[in-house]
């Protein structure tokens, strides 16, 4: 079996995923551990949490592929924090243990045309033949005819979700959906624009990641109370992205041979009362 250092590992993800490393700046960095281990394991997640990176530990893998941010902040500065007990703590633990981190966050999303987190995300949801292919991101999708209470029941189910959030009336038709994850529904720089999608393309429905209460959301409590047929539902930032990262353990594994790979899945960081 061949050996395989970090470097190396990282090296061929971002070739076979857009022809090599081609952002800077970039958030795509080894926040603590070593490029030159050799990878006993990886473990792809959402988020390297303290119970990722146990459960990482406990199966032997030493190199965790996460897509967000392992200290708190975007581009995992540590200035801030050097004297604070919980990242002295979490530092403590990885260095003990010998994990490398290595944040793989930009390149899935923009180094190439396709975009690994929504391959992840249709995957799950088997919406692959629902996808408008005249759209030039992967947001729109015509379903069969359903409504917005089922909608959010199956989705409920696929996501492992015991409560989901919705804004217009459970009984109204959705078949017309825009899916943006994470931060896209934020507006991705631009704030009006899901509502802009909503409107040109003609939605019944948009699925969201992150919110602001203020711009999308008024905007179909609106659409809503004046009898318009439009709706929201959200997943949160963690459950619209998690999945890319489940997408990638399979992705890896047509890879690479010479060291298990297994998805571990950082789940919702809220609990619910």
């Amino acid at each position: 079996m061949k050996k395989w250092t970090v470097q190396q590992v990282i090296d061929k993800i971002l070739m076979d995923m857009c022809g090599g490393a081609k952002i800077s700046p970039t958030c795509d960095i080894i926040p603590i551990g070593s490029p030159d281990a050799e990878v006993t394991g990886v473990a792809t997640t959402f988020m390297a949490t303290f119970d990722v990176i146990k459960e990482a530990v406990r199966q032997g893998k030493n190199f965790i592929i996460t897509h967000e941010p392992t200290w708190f902040n975007c581009f995992d500065k540590t200035d801030w924090c050097e004297n604070d007990s919980v990242y002295l703590a979490k530092r403590k633990y990885i260095e003990e243990h010998g994990v490398t981190i290595w944040r793989l966050h930009d390149h899935m999303h923009t180094g190439s045309e396709v975009d690994y987190i929504y391959e992840g995300l249709i995957e799950e949801l088997g919406w692959r033949d629902y996808l408008r292919r005249d759209e030039p991101q992967p947001w729109i999708y015509e379903i069969p005819v359903t409504t917005l209470g089922g909608l959010a029941k199956e989705f409920k189910r696929i996501f492992h979700m015991d409560t989901i959030q919705i804004i217009g009336s459970p009984d109204m038709k959705v078949q017309r959906v825009g899916i943006l994850v994470g931060g896209g529904s934020l507006g991705l720089g631009v704030e009006v624009m899901p509502m802009q999608v909503m409107e040109r393309d003609n939605l019944d429905l948009m699925v969201a990641g992150d919110i602001t209460e203020w711009t999308i959301c008024a905007y179909l409590n609106d659409a809503y109370q004046m009898g318009f047929n439009k709706g929201m539902l959200t997943l949160g930032h963690e459950r619209s992205e998690e999945f890319g990262m489940k997408y990638m353990e399979k992705w890896l594994k047509e890879r690479f041979t010479d060291f298990p790979i297994a998805f571990i899945d950082a789940g919702e960081p809220f609990q619910y009362l």
